[in-house]
């Protein structure tokens, strides 16, 4: 029986701090790595890769931009690790100056031809650290805003859709803020940006880590956690026992991070190399910026409507839709028309990406008991990046290379990854209306069935 949800209290200050905080970590996250993957649709193939065919330089561009992601599950084991066993909070700190300072040092990287090989070595080297703090910064910061909401509304009353959309606005506010970046740069003669102009938006990443490290250095650690009875295991342990939730969390997200990927950084490759009737770059990044600032917008509907229909309707919703628009948007893009590329993706990621994306934080928490959250929820959401962003940037890349250009394989992608969100849904239990009760220690009680405590 789900408990009942009458009007919830107001929220505390610490409680916004702490929304403020997983914001602000998201935004940072998002904004590196959407820095990167702009950045090396336009210029790194040259910059890192010369003397490679351009497609082929393109190609190892974004096969750096997926090597940072292949160690997010790596960083979501071994800082949930520590945020499960000694607290959330130091792990969120940690996780925030690697990040940031990452970007900031791939912004003072020597190119190919000033240091040889090292240049693609040191430049593959900070996206695997930036990707291992990244793998620790998503669970920490979602789970502690719903966390503290759970602790500050009430048990049953917590809008957890909505207070964890705060962190799932990271991804749209970091995309907003990269495009609207690096279109200012892009302005530059073209010479003037490969010379100095890309790394403005690396370097500036610094500001942003400035600010997040203000806010959350004032931000309490989780109530749920200090509440928590310590396990006796490794929390990976606890939760590789009982595998089929990771697997279940890696899979409802892939959907949303194949649309996220192929239709923000991806999207201004294709749409600025195409053959025929090829956009400009300040054309492809304002529509970026347009479709991501509809989805500030549409991100925290969807959240909010989770708490009231529950996660898996609206996932689902959202799958279909991003399945069943995959085709159009990209007849749409191939156009020509700045305008329909605009409505391509404000359809394709304002929307139906979006209304995928808005209730997963709360959906992944909620599936995980207080003691092996930040692992489980950790490690569900990462392989679901790597499988979803990480590598559909590199197969499209390919499969374009292989077949002329024609844009059916982004198609079938998008329709592929909404599929595996559609019919993971169906096997998902609703947990929208479920206590957040701090576990007790494996021997004093059992665990719910599927779900490891």
């Amino acid at each position: 029986m789900q408990p009942s949800r009458t009007s919830a209290r107001p929220p505390s200050p610490q409680l916004r701090r702490v929304a403020l905080s997983g914001l602000l970590g998201t935004t940072v996250e998002f904004y590196d790595f959407l820095v990167y993957g702009t950045v090396a649709a336009l210029v790194f193939g040259d910059l890192f890769f010369p003397g490679a065919d351009p497609a082929v330089g393109t190609i190892a561009a974004f096969g750096t931009f997926a090597a940072g992601y292949v160690a997010r599950p790596l960083g979501g084991l071994l800082f949930g690790h520590f945020g499960d066993r000694i607290g959330r909070k130091s792990m969120m700190l940690l996780t925030m100056t690697l990040m940031g300072s990452g970007s900031f040092l791939i912004g003072l990287l020597p190119t190919y031809d000033a240091i040889g090989v090292w240049a693609p070595v040191l430049l593959v080297t900070l996206r695997v650290v930036q990707g291992l703090a990244i793998g620790g910064e998503w669970g920490g910061a979602t789970l502690m805003i719903v966390e503290h909401a759970e602790h500050a509304e009430g048990s049953g009353n917590a809008r957890r859709g909505l207070w964890s959309s705060f962190s799932q606005l990271g991804a749209p506010l970091g995309s907003v803020l990269s495009a609207g970046v690096v279109t200012l740069v892009s302005t530059l003669p073209d010479d003037q940006f490969r010379e100095w102009g890309w790394r403005v938006p690396f370097l500036l990443s610094v500001v942003l880590l400035a600010v997040g490290m203000f806010v959350r250095l004032r931000v309490a650690e989780s109530p749920l956690f200090r509440k928590a009875e310590p396990l006796d295991r490794p929390p990976v342990l606890e939760v590789l026992r009982r595998p089929k939730p990771v697997l279940l969390a890696a899979c409802v997200g892939i959907g949303a991070f194949t649309a996220q990927s192929l239709l923000t950084g991806f999207m201004i490759s294709y749409a600025v190399g195409r053959e025929h009737g090829a956009y400009s770059r300040p054309q492809v990044l304002a529509a970026v910026t347009i479709a991501s600032c509809v989805a500030l917008l549409v991100l925290p509907a969807a959240s909010v409507l989770s708490d009231r229909i529950g996660r898996r309707p609206v996932v689902l919703a959202g799958a279909v839709a991003s399945a069943a628009l995959a085709f159009p948007v990209l007849a749409l893009v191939d156009s020509g028309s700045p305008g329909l590329l605009i409505l391509a993706l404000v359809l394709g990621h304002g929307v139906a990406q979006s209304t995928m994306y808005g209730p997963l934080g709360a959906l992944l928490t909620e599936m995980f008991g207080t003691r092996v959250r930040y692992t489980g929820a950790s490690l569900g959401y990462q392989a679901a990046t790597l499988i979803g962003a990480g590598f559909s940037p590199l197969i499209a890349s390919s499969l374009l290379a292989s077949n002329g250009g024609g844009s059916t394989p982004i198609s079938l992608l998008l329709c592929g990854g909404a599929a595996i969100t559609a019919l993971t849904v169906w096997r998902l239990r609703e947990t929208h209306g479920d206590a957040l009760d701090p576990a007790p220690a494996p021997s004093a009680a059992p665990a719910r069935e599927g779900t490891p405590q």
